[in-house]
């Protein structure tokens, strides 16, 4: 079974509410009215109620189950508006500025999922992913070991060739251009993480370069060697639940016949389920050549690094992306305890 049955299965036992900010969104109704009826739990839909529900009519979409808010209308709002004010001391907000952010529902989602209002959030429909992006990092804490948020994006097949019975986590494929060693660890041990929240199996990150183990000096090469000396030495010290090894290239972390044959060994060497790769370049070129020609399904961007569960999709997504990306940010907001048991 691929990933996104199992995780719909968990989450008709343990049902979650997610926030849409682009609420009239077609793609976003749809999927919406996918979790309503599978009984996952409860979308709430931001925007203009008339508009959402005309929208909806229009697509023959019942939004019974659903909760729509107006973020302009809302009794919220003052409220809201001080918390920002508050969160936003000292970085140069001007009066007003708050009450006009609050009424973006991107930034009424993020106020809302900060409140535990919702459990999780999926936006970026209609907008930018810098102007879905910026309301969270605003207003939603890091995680408190966390110094570096990020993003990843979880690919899945439905037959199972590679990584977690078919599903590869990828990473950091939407937020920092050109991270450095350090943050390249955070991104590492984040990923592995949330994978292993969601699928209970040992993550084996390949830390991927253009060559693998070798003694070449190059500054991209030490970067990658860098990066996994922090990253495995940051999993032992937590006492976490994961592999790491690197500097690797993409075929000798997935394919064992490939890593044999260039030697490579180790316990990630040809079994990697989680690719961290150098740089934002190509790690978002990499996900999209790979989902346009092998038909991965995909789910993300997963922002991983924040105190709670939220997802950038991107404006070409379908709503079967929409759906997916909800239901891994509704995962994330089960306790690891329910999911899997034990302490």
């Amino acid at each position: 079974m691929s990933l996104l049955p199992k995780l719909v299965e968990r989450l008709q036992r343990h049902p979650k509410r997610i926030v849409f900010p682009e609420g009239a969104d077609p793609r976003i109704l749809q999927a919406a009215r996918q979790w309503v009826t599978r009984r996952m739990g409860a979308p709430v839909l931001l925007g203009d109620r008339t508009r959402i529900k005309e929208a909806a009519a229009a697509l023959d979409v019942n939004v019974a189950g659903m909760r729509l808010i107006d973020p302009a209308r809302s009794e919220d709002l003052d409220g809201f508006v001080r918390q920002f004010e508050e969160r936003r001391q000292g970085k140069g907000l001007k009066p007003g500025e708050a009450r006009a952010a609050l009424a973006d529902s991107n930034y009424f989602a993020a106020m809302m999922l900060a409140n535990a209002q919702v459990d999780a959030l999926v936006g970026g429909a209609t907008v930018s992913a810098s102007s879905a992006l910026r309301p969270l990092f605003q207003i939603i804490p890091r995680l408190e070991h966390v110094r570096t948020a990020s993003s990843l994006m979880i690919l899945d097949w439905d037959e199972q060739k590679v990584g977690i019975d078919g599903s590869l986590f990828l990473a950091d494929c939407s937020v920092i251009p050109e991270p450095s060693a350090e943050q390249l660890a955070d991104v590492a041990v984040a990923t592995a993480m949330i994978a292993h929240h969601l699928t209970n199996a040992l993550p084996r990150v390949a830390m991927l370069s253009y060559a693998s183990k070798g003694t070449a000096g190059h500054p991209a090469l030490l970067k990658m060697r860098r990066a996994t000396e922090l990253a495995r030495a940051r999993a032992v010290a937590a006492a976490l639940p994961m592999e790491v090894d690197g500097e690797l290239q993409v075929d000798a972390a997935l394919d064992p016949h490939v890593a044999e044959t260039k030697k490579v060994a180790g316990t990630v060497a040809g079994q990697a389920n989680v690719l961290i790769f150098p740089d934002l370049a190509s790690a978002n070129i990499g996900f999209k050549l790979v989902q346009v020609l092998a038909g991965a399904n995909t789910f993300g961007q997963i922002i991983t690094g924040l105190s709670r569960p939220a997802a950038e999709i991107s404006r070409g997504a379908s709503a079967h992306d929409v759906f997916g990306a909800a239901a891994v940010v509704g995962c994330q907001a089960i306790d690891r305890r329910l999911l899997w048991g034990g302490p």
